[in-house]
Protein backbone atom coordinates (compact mmCIF):
# COMPACT_ATOMS: atom_id res chain seq x y z
CA UNK A 1 0.00 0.00 0.00
CA UNK A 2 1.65 3.55 -1.00
CA UNK A 3 2.18 5.62 1.52
CA UNK A 4 1.58 9.70 1.30
CA UNK A 5 4.99 10.76 -0.28
CA UNK A 6 4.20 7.98 -3.40
CA UNK A 7 0.60 9.15 -3.29
CA UNK A 8 1.96 12.58 -3.43
CA UNK A 9 4.44 11.58 -6.05
CA UNK A 10 1.95 9.84 -8.05
CA UNK A 11 -0.70 13.04 -8.08
CA UNK A 12 2.22 15.75 -9.40
CA UNK A 13 3.37 13.59 -11.82
CA UNK A 14 -0.57 13.19 -13.05
CA UNK A 15 -1.07 16.86 -13.01
CA UNK A 16 1.83 17.92 -14.46
CA UNK A 17 1.43 15.62 -17.54
CA UNK A 18 -2.43 16.94 -17.61
CA UNK A 19 -1.24 20.62 -17.79
CA UNK A 20 1.41 19.68 -20.12
CA UNK A 21 -1.12 18.38 -23.07
CA UNK A 22 -3.06 21.59 -22.40
CA UNK A 23 0.28 24.01 -23.56
CA UNK A 24 0.93 24.87 -19.41
CA UNK A 25 5.16 25.62 -19.92
CA UNK A 26 5.50 26.29 -16.03
CA UNK A 27 3.96 26.49 -12.76
CA UNK A 28 5.39 29.48 -10.74
CA UNK A 29 4.09 28.49 -6.67
CA UNK A 30 4.25 31.25 -4.16
CA UNK A 31 6.27 31.29 -0.65
CA UNK A 32 3.17 30.21 1.12
CA UNK A 33 2.31 27.19 -1.01
CA UNK A 34 5.89 26.28 -0.56
CA UNK A 35 5.96 26.80 2.75
CA UNK A 36 3.00 24.54 2.63
CA UNK A 37 4.84 21.62 1.59
CA UNK A 38 7.54 21.04 4.02
CA UNK A 39 6.03 19.56 6.19
CA UNK A 40 5.87 16.51 3.49
CA UNK A 41 9.05 16.31 2.28
CA UNK A 42 12.60 16.55 3.96
CA UNK A 43 14.16 19.82 4.51
CA UNK A 44 16.57 19.72 1.25
CA UNK A 45 13.99 19.54 -0.97
CA UNK A 46 12.54 23.16 -0.96
CA UNK A 47 14.19 25.70 -1.88
CA UNK A 48 12.99 29.05 -0.23
CA UNK A 49 10.83 31.41 -3.24
CA UNK A 50 12.55 29.18 -6.06
CA UNK A 51 9.73 28.54 -8.78
CA UNK A 52 8.63 24.88 -8.91
CA UNK A 53 8.85 25.05 -12.85
CA UNK A 54 7.11 22.20 -15.35
CA UNK A 55 10.61 22.69 -17.59
CA UNK A 56 13.04 20.72 -14.95
CA UNK A 57 12.08 16.74 -13.99
CA UNK A 58 9.07 16.82 -11.47
CA UNK A 59 9.57 18.62 -8.42
CA UNK A 60 10.47 16.01 -6.38
CA UNK A 61 12.50 13.52 -8.58
CA UNK A 62 15.86 14.41 -6.33
CA UNK A 63 13.89 13.74 -3.04
CA UNK A 64 15.09 10.90 -0.94
CA UNK A 65 11.84 9.61 1.08
CA UNK A 66 12.60 8.45 4.64
CA UNK A 67 14.42 5.36 5.39
CA UNK A 68 11.43 3.46 6.68
CA UNK A 69 9.83 4.06 3.35
CA UNK A 70 11.87 4.13 0.12
CA UNK A 71 11.00 6.31 -3.13
CA UNK A 72 8.49 4.46 -5.67
CA UNK A 73 10.87 4.33 -8.81
CA UNK A 74 9.16 6.32 -11.22
CA UNK A 75 10.03 7.20 -14.80
CA UNK A 76 10.70 11.01 -14.39
CA UNK A 77 8.54 13.61 -16.08
CA UNK A 78 10.66 15.93 -17.99
CA UNK A 79 8.65 18.94 -19.72
CA UNK A 80 10.39 21.72 -21.24
CA UNK A 81 9.60 25.28 -20.11
CA UNK A 82 10.87 27.22 -23.16
CA UNK A 83 8.06 26.84 -25.84
CA UNK A 84 10.66 26.40 -28.27
CA UNK A 85 12.52 23.49 -26.84
CA UNK A 86 10.61 20.44 -27.62
CA UNK A 87 9.60 18.20 -24.29
CA UNK A 88 10.51 15.15 -22.97
CA UNK A 89 8.56 12.45 -20.98
CA UNK A 90 8.42 8.91 -20.34
CA UNK A 91 7.02 6.67 -22.88
CA UNK A 92 4.16 5.50 -21.30
CA UNK A 93 3.29 8.93 -20.40
CA UNK A 94 3.90 10.33 -24.20
CA UNK A 95 1.44 7.69 -25.36
CA UNK A 96 -1.28 8.59 -22.62
CA UNK A 97 -0.75 12.45 -23.59
CA UNK A 98 -1.34 11.85 -26.80
CA UNK A 99 -4.57 9.59 -26.53
CA UNK A 100 -5.73 12.39 -24.20
CA UNK A 101 -4.74 14.69 -27.04
CA UNK A 102 -6.46 12.77 -29.87
CA UNK A 103 -9.53 12.39 -27.41
CA UNK A 104 -10.07 16.18 -27.38
CA UNK A 105 -9.19 16.87 -30.65
CA UNK A 106 -12.17 14.57 -31.78
CA UNK A 107 -14.91 16.25 -30.04
CA UNK A 108 -13.41 20.07 -31.06
CA UNK A 109 -16.38 22.18 -31.60
CA UNK A 110 -14.12 25.71 -31.50
CA UNK A 111 -14.61 26.20 -35.09
CA UNK A 112 -18.80 25.01 -35.23
CA UNK A 113 -18.90 25.47 -39.20
CA UNK A 114 -16.26 22.93 -39.90
CA UNK A 115 -17.63 20.59 -36.64
CA UNK A 116 -20.89 20.49 -38.19
CA UNK A 117 -19.19 19.71 -42.04
CA UNK A 118 -17.13 17.34 -41.27
CA UNK A 119 -17.45 13.76 -41.47
CA UNK A 120 -14.46 13.05 -39.52
CA UNK A 121 -11.59 14.73 -37.71
CA UNK A 122 -8.38 14.13 -39.40
CA UNK A 123 -5.86 13.82 -36.23
CA UNK A 124 -2.60 12.94 -37.72
CA UNK A 125 -0.91 9.33 -38.12
CA UNK A 126 2.05 7.58 -37.71
CA UNK A 127 4.57 6.76 -35.05
CA UNK A 128 4.81 8.83 -31.79
CA UNK A 129 8.47 8.26 -31.73
CA UNK A 130 9.07 9.26 -35.02
CA UNK A 131 12.72 11.47 -35.80
CA UNK A 132 10.76 12.72 -39.04
CA UNK A 133 6.98 14.93 -39.24
CA UNK A 134 5.47 15.66 -42.43
CA UNK A 135 3.15 18.62 -41.99
CA UNK A 136 0.26 19.78 -44.66
CA UNK A 137 -2.05 22.41 -44.26
CA UNK A 138 -5.96 20.35 -44.12
CA UNK A 139 -7.80 17.76 -44.84
CA UNK A 140 -9.22 17.31 -48.20
CA UNK A 141 -12.41 15.48 -49.02
CA UNK A 142 -10.92 11.78 -48.99
CA UNK A 143 -8.89 12.51 -46.05
CA UNK A 144 -12.19 13.61 -44.14
CA UNK A 145 -14.46 10.60 -45.08
CA UNK A 146 -11.38 8.20 -43.83
CA UNK A 147 -10.49 10.22 -41.05
CA UNK A 148 -6.44 9.98 -42.14
CA UNK A 149 -3.97 12.79 -43.54
CA UNK A 150 -3.10 12.50 -46.85
CA UNK A 151 -4.78 9.20 -48.24
CA UNK A 152 -6.26 10.93 -51.33
CA UNK A 153 -4.07 11.10 -54.56
CA UNK A 154 -1.50 13.79 -53.15
CA UNK A 155 -1.40 11.83 -50.18
CA UNK A 156 -0.21 8.35 -52.98
CA UNK A 157 2.55 10.26 -53.84
CA UNK A 158 3.62 11.53 -50.48
CA UNK A 159 3.96 7.82 -49.31
CA UNK A 160 5.70 6.99 -52.34
CA UNK A 161 8.22 9.55 -51.23
CA UNK A 162 8.51 8.35 -48.03
CA UNK A 163 8.72 5.49 -49.23
CA UNK A 164 12.00 6.35 -51.72
CA UNK A 165 13.85 7.85 -48.63
CA UNK A 166 13.43 4.10 -47.05
CA UNK A 167 10.46 5.23 -45.13
CA UNK A 168 7.50 4.12 -44.36
CA UNK A 169 4.25 5.73 -43.35
CA UNK A 170 4.54 4.19 -40.27
CA UNK A 171 8.07 4.72 -39.15
CA UNK A 172 7.45 8.21 -39.63
CA UNK A 173 4.52 10.97 -38.18
CA UNK A 174 2.02 12.67 -40.56
CA UNK A 175 -0.26 15.93 -39.10
CA UNK A 176 -2.11 18.63 -40.56
CA UNK A 177 -2.51 22.21 -39.22
CA UNK A 178 -6.33 22.29 -39.59
CA UNK A 179 -7.49 18.88 -38.47
CA UNK A 180 -11.36 19.39 -39.55
CA UNK A 181 -11.51 20.18 -43.56
CA UNK A 182 -12.15 23.40 -44.52
CA UNK A 183 -16.08 23.28 -45.43
CA UNK A 184 -17.10 23.76 -48.92
CA UNK A 185 -20.97 25.03 -48.45
CA UNK A 186 -23.05 24.03 -51.51
CA UNK A 187 -20.48 22.03 -52.60
CA UNK A 188 -19.43 17.94 -52.68
CA UNK A 189 -15.89 18.37 -54.09
CA UNK A 190 -13.07 20.45 -53.93
CA UNK A 191 -11.26 22.32 -51.15
CA UNK A 192 -10.22 25.97 -49.98
CA UNK A 193 -7.32 27.63 -48.42
CA UNK A 194 -7.82 27.33 -44.15
CA UNK A 195 -8.43 31.09 -43.03
CA UNK A 196 -6.08 32.49 -40.87
CA UNK A 197 -8.28 32.56 -37.94
CA UNK A 198 -9.10 28.66 -38.36
CA UNK A 199 -5.27 27.89 -38.92
CA UNK A 200 -4.29 29.96 -35.34
CA UNK A 201 -7.43 28.32 -33.71
CA UNK A 202 -6.61 24.89 -34.36
CA UNK A 203 -2.80 25.30 -34.65
CA UNK A 204 -2.10 24.35 -30.62
CA UNK A 205 -3.33 20.68 -31.24
CA UNK A 206 -0.61 19.99 -33.40
CA UNK A 207 1.75 22.22 -31.01
CA UNK A 208 0.88 19.34 -28.71
CA UNK A 209 1.63 16.61 -30.89
CA UNK A 210 5.34 17.85 -32.43
CA UNK A 211 6.20 18.39 -28.53
CA UNK A 212 5.46 15.07 -27.51
CA UNK A 213 6.36 13.54 -30.56
CA UNK A 214 9.72 15.60 -30.61
CA UNK A 215 10.99 14.69 -34.31
CA UNK A 216 14.65 15.38 -35.29
CA UNK A 217 13.08 16.99 -38.33
CA UNK A 218 9.71 18.93 -39.83
CA UNK A 219 8.87 18.90 -43.21
CA UNK A 220 5.97 21.29 -44.36
CA UNK A 221 4.27 20.89 -47.31
CA UNK A 222 3.14 23.51 -49.31
CA UNK A 223 2.90 27.04 -48.96
CA UNK A 224 -0.58 27.48 -46.84
CA UNK A 225 1.92 24.96 -44.34
CA UNK A 226 4.58 27.13 -44.15
CA UNK A 227 2.45 30.20 -43.83
CA UNK A 228 0.22 28.31 -40.77
CA UNK A 229 3.75 27.73 -39.32
CA UNK A 230 6.04 30.15 -39.73
CA UNK A 231 3.76 33.59 -40.93
CA UNK A 232 3.53 35.14 -44.20
CA UNK A 233 6.38 34.54 -45.79
CA UNK A 234 8.04 35.12 -49.19
CA UNK A 235 6.66 32.23 -50.98
CA UNK A 236 7.23 28.53 -50.93
CA UNK A 237 9.26 28.93 -54.14
CA UNK A 238 12.12 30.97 -52.56
CA UNK A 239 11.56 29.33 -49.12
CA UNK A 240 11.57 25.48 -50.51
CA UNK A 241 14.98 23.73 -49.73
CA UNK A 242 16.30 26.49 -47.53
CA UNK A 243 16.59 25.54 -43.37
CA UNK A 244 14.26 26.86 -41.38
CA UNK A 245 13.32 26.15 -37.77
CA UNK A 246 10.19 25.41 -35.30
CA UNK A 247 9.86 25.47 -32.07
CA UNK A 248 13.23 24.24 -31.93
CA UNK A 249 13.41 21.89 -34.70
CA UNK A 250 14.94 21.90 -37.76
CA UNK A 251 11.85 22.44 -40.68
CA UNK A 252 12.67 21.92 -44.14
CA UNK A 253 9.71 23.42 -46.43
CA UNK A 254 8.97 21.96 -49.79
CA UNK A 255 6.04 21.85 -52.03
CA UNK A 256 3.08 20.39 -51.69
CA UNK A 257 2.54 16.86 -53.24
CA UNK A 258 -0.62 18.05 -55.11
CA UNK A 259 1.64 20.61 -56.77
CA UNK A 260 3.74 17.62 -58.27
CA UNK A 261 0.35 16.11 -59.34
CA UNK A 262 -0.27 19.38 -61.21
CA UNK A 263 3.41 19.66 -62.83
CA UNK A 264 5.04 16.97 -63.28
CA UNK A 265 8.30 18.49 -64.66
CA UNK A 266 11.06 16.26 -64.11
CA UNK A 267 12.85 19.39 -63.00
CA UNK A 268 10.27 20.24 -60.09
CA UNK A 269 10.25 16.52 -59.33
CA UNK A 270 14.11 16.70 -58.38
CA UNK A 271 13.55 19.99 -56.51
CA UNK A 272 11.28 18.48 -53.97
CA UNK A 273 14.07 15.27 -54.10
CA UNK A 274 17.08 17.46 -53.02
CA UNK A 275 14.58 18.77 -50.49
CA UNK A 276 14.43 15.08 -49.26
CA UNK A 277 18.19 14.19 -49.75
CA UNK A 278 19.09 17.48 -47.36
CA UNK A 279 16.28 15.93 -44.86
CA UNK A 280 17.81 12.37 -45.16
CA UNK A 281 21.58 14.39 -44.58
CA UNK A 282 20.18 16.10 -41.12
CA UNK A 283 18.74 12.67 -39.82
CA UNK A 284 21.98 10.96 -40.74
CA UNK A 285 20.07 8.55 -43.00
CA UNK A 286 21.73 6.17 -45.81
CA UNK A 287 21.71 7.49 -49.27
CA UNK A 288 22.85 5.20 -52.12
CA UNK A 289 24.14 6.73 -55.69
CA UNK A 290 20.88 5.51 -56.98
CA UNK A 291 18.82 7.98 -54.77
CA UNK A 292 21.04 10.72 -54.71
CA UNK A 293 20.36 10.60 -59.10
CA UNK A 294 16.77 10.60 -59.17
CA UNK A 295 15.14 12.54 -61.64
CA UNK A 296 18.81 13.56 -62.86
CA UNK A 297 18.19 14.12 -67.01
CA UNK A 298 20.45 11.45 -68.35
Amino acid sequence: MSGPYDQLLDATIQHLQQLKSRGVRSVNLSPEALASLRPALPAKAVTKHAPASVGAAHPFSHVSAPAEQPPKKAAPVQISSDPDLPSQVDQGAKAEAMRELRERALVCMKCPHLANSRTNVVFGVGDINASLMFVGEAPGADEDRQGEPFVGAAGQLLTRIIQTMGLSRQTVYIGNILKCRPDMPGQSSGNRKPTLEEMTTCIPYLHSQIDLIQPKVLVALGATAVEGLLGKTEGITRLRGNWRTYRGIPLMPTFHPSYLLRNQALSEKRKVWEDMLQVMERLAMPISEKQRGYFLRT
